[in-house]
């Protein structure tokens, strides 16, 4: 009979915090979605205007999940009315990890009114204050990362060592698995914009060391992808609370709105009917993400290097301000959907990502090659044409390049404008022929699956981790 000490607690009451950008977000809550099929109960902080995310958990969890929502707090350099990184571009990131900072002494007297207040905190790890606040609470905090174990591991030493890193063209990384060398711009944009003494800056650092004292760490990540960066970690942190979980993706609720605030029904129906009339694995799907805004050249030289690939595609287009649009940022050019209309399908806003990856029909991705992207082309069994541009894309697309052989480049550079001619070769090229590519990526694929299947390394480290959260609170 198990005694009070080690009793496990089958509903620990566990707050989740997560942060309010697509690719960080969406994991979080597909590890919320799980932790409440596990029988925990769940309050997850949000700001208002992120509430609209959190329907499909709530829809699914009613009685276990439990929406907490703060004003957002104001700071000088937003806008009113932004709550959400899509709003300000990966450059406002600094600023909406300052503003969230000031939620640190509401959230203290939130846990000190609840008459069963959370027993651990979960956040996401640009939320890294979180774990002063746990201290003052005297509970457990476990940084989640929505990314992968490799940038984890990155991120530790060069936050630890700015200054020595700042002044090297060339960074190498021989404690690591491999040894890995980074050019100095593609080290993670956060890094690279960091300016010592400014406050907000001194902040956002201060965070991110805090991540390395949290209690435990989790990852969307999984160990046939990168299980020695993983090791590294427990070794790193001297304790096994170390927990890769993903991909989450392939664990969350229905994927269909994924990372949709709004009704999307008749546009998926569209979307499928379309791709359900092309040949299996014909399709290019080209999506930057939530954030990025291409600019008038970049978006002809795209344009441009689809037509000249004959190659069937769907392009999603980020809608800019009516300012931006005005200025070239995102348009289409004339003429383009008209020539192209037997060819390829533009969507302009938020398209169904997962499902459209998940479709038989498509066969490629060309992306900035963002964490959560990267994760559902793995889940979707596609090849990437890469285009790193900020964050840690250039991390990503090496993996997927030169170690998993998983994809190709396109271009480097938030800014680079690539040869029409080239670009239109290289998809053409890719998707008729693949170079082993796309066995590669069917071959991962089956990885990531039996991953999160019972028995798989990630399911194991899931209920390890229900497991911790159980003994929590006794």
């Amino acid at each position: 009979m198990a005694t009070a000490a080690t009793r496990s607690n089958p509903h620990p009451h566990i707050l989740v915090f997560p942060y309010p950008a697509q690719g960080h977000m969406l994991a979080l809550l597909d590890l919320t979605h799980q932790l409440a099929l596990h029988g925990l109960t769940i309050t997850i902080l949000v700001t208002p205007k992120n509430l609209p995310f959190l329907s499909p958990l709530l829809s699914s969890h009613p009685s276990s999940i439990t929406p907490l929502v703060f004003p957002f707090p104001s700071h000088p350099l937003i806008p009113p009315g932004v709550e959400h990184v899509k709003d300000v571009g990966n450059c406002g990131n600094r600023l909406i990890m300052a503003a969230l900072g000031k939620l640190e002494d509401p959230l203290f007297n939130w846990f000190n009114s609840q008459s069963n207040p959370p027993v651990a905190i979960i956040s996401d790890f640009f939320l890294g204050w979180t774990q002063h606040l746990a201290t003052r609470l005297q509970i457990p905090r476990l940084a989640f990362f929505s990314t992968r174990a490799f940038l984890v591991s990155v991120f530790d030493y060069i936050w630890n060592n700015v200054e020595k890193v700042k002044c090297l063209s060339e960074v190498e990384f021989g404690h690591l698995p491999g040894s890995p060398v980074f050019k100095q711009e593609h080290l993670p944009s956060l890094f690279k914009l960091y300016k010592r003494s400014d406050p907000d800056w001194e902040f956002v650092k201060d965070g991110l060391l805090a991540n390395t004292k949290s209690w435990g760490y989790v990852l969307n990540s999984f160990d046939a992808l990168e299980g020695e960066y993983v090791q590294w970690l427990k070794t790193h942190v001297a304790h096994d609370r170390v927990f890769n979980v993903g991909p989450l993706s392939l664990i969350g609720p229905d994927v269909s709105d994924r990372g949709n605030s709004g009704s999307s029904s008749d546009l998926n129906d569209q979307v499928m009917t379309w791709l359900n009339q092309c040949p299996d694995g014909s399709v290019v799907y080209v999506c930057f993400g939530s954030q990025k805004l291409l600019r008038k050249e970049q978006m002809e030289a795209l344009a441009s290097g689809l037509e000249k690939s004959d190659t069937r595609f769907i392009w999603v287009v980020k809608p800019g301000t009516t300012q931006q649009h005005v200025e070239g940022f995102g348009v289409v050019p004339d003429g383009f959907e008209q020539r192209t209309a037997g060819q390829g399908l533009v969507i302009k806003g938020w398209a169904p990502q997962a499902l459209i990856l998940n479709h038989k029909a498509v066969g490629g991705f060309l992306s900035h090659c963002g964490w959560n992207s990267v994760s559902e082309a793995i889940v979707g069994g596609v090849m990437m044409l890469a285009w790193p541009m900020e964050a840690d894309q250039f991390v990503n697309a090496r993996l997927l390049v030169d170690d998993m052989g998983v994809g190709v480049r396109v271009c480097e550079g938030a800014d680079s404008v690539p040869n029409s001619d080239e670009l239109g070769r290289v998809i053409s090229e890719a998707m008729t022929e693949g170079g082993g590519m796309k066995t590669k990526a069917k071959d991962l694929k089956d990885k990531a699956f039996a991953a999160v299947s019972h028995g798989g390394s990630s399911m194991n480290d899931l209920v390890r981790f229900v497991k911790e959260l159980g003994q929590l609170g006794r």
